[in-house]
């Protein structure tokens, strides 16, 4: 289907521009969303009526973004999860998850502006881009941790994991050495079963 583009789409064009692209594309995603026309005559003489007002609109958009994008930029966001020791997610973040971080920290943001390439499944620092506008984009961190103090010592650079690890070794130490203390049956003795006489 061939269609006009009323403002600029990644890997597509600019406003004005006249693209071929699937019909399955146009009809659920660039009309819908009032992204783009059919590129018929009738549509085409609208959009040069609508032109000046349309590159107007989409500048005064972008002024607003680019306001956005000064105070967002290089922001840091903390997402607390569950995780095992390993820091595996039980579960992903989602840029609906980032989305409302993002937004429980001041900006209004929705998960379409998030476009993650892949899933995040660990905790870590993540730096993930956000689209304001067709030609506005910002990077922010993403804090992914278990806890508060884990997500404060992952922002000044430690590795959690690795103390995690270090931590699990201690106490396994400890363990073997508590073991070595007691002999061997010293322990409570196991109550007889029913029908067997108790030990003298």
């Amino acid at each position: 289907m061939q269609v006009i583009l009323l403002e600029r789409v990644e890997k597509l064009g600019q406003m004005g521009d006249e693209v071929k692209v699937k019909d399955v594309f146009a009809r659920n995603y660039l009309l819908p969303k009032k992204k783009a026309l059919r590129a018929t005559k009738a549509n085409r003489e609208y959009f040069q009526t609508q032109k000046a007002q349309l590159e107007a609109h989409n500048l005064e958009r972008k002024k607003e973004a680019e306001a956005v994008a000064q105070k967002l930029n290089g922001q840091s966001f903390v997402l607390l999860r569950q995780a095992g020791d390993r820091g595996q997610l039980y579960g992903s973040v989602s840029p609906r998850d980032i989305a409302d971080a993002i937004t429980a920290g001041g900006f209004t943001i929705s998960r379409a502006q998030v476009p993650l390439d892949k899933a995040i499944k660990t905790i870590g620092l993540f730096e993930t881009t956000v689209v304001l506008h067709p030609e506005v984009r910002v990077k922010v961190t993403i804090n992914v941790a278990r806890t508060e103090d884990e997500a404060e010592r992952q922002a000044r650079g430690e590795d959690v994991l690795a103390e995690r690890t270090a931590e699990e070794e201690a106490k396994a130490e400890a363990q073997i050495a508590a073991e070595a203390v007691f002999e061997e049956g010293a322990g409570p003795k196991p109550e007889a079963a029913e029908g067997e006489p108790a030990e003298a």
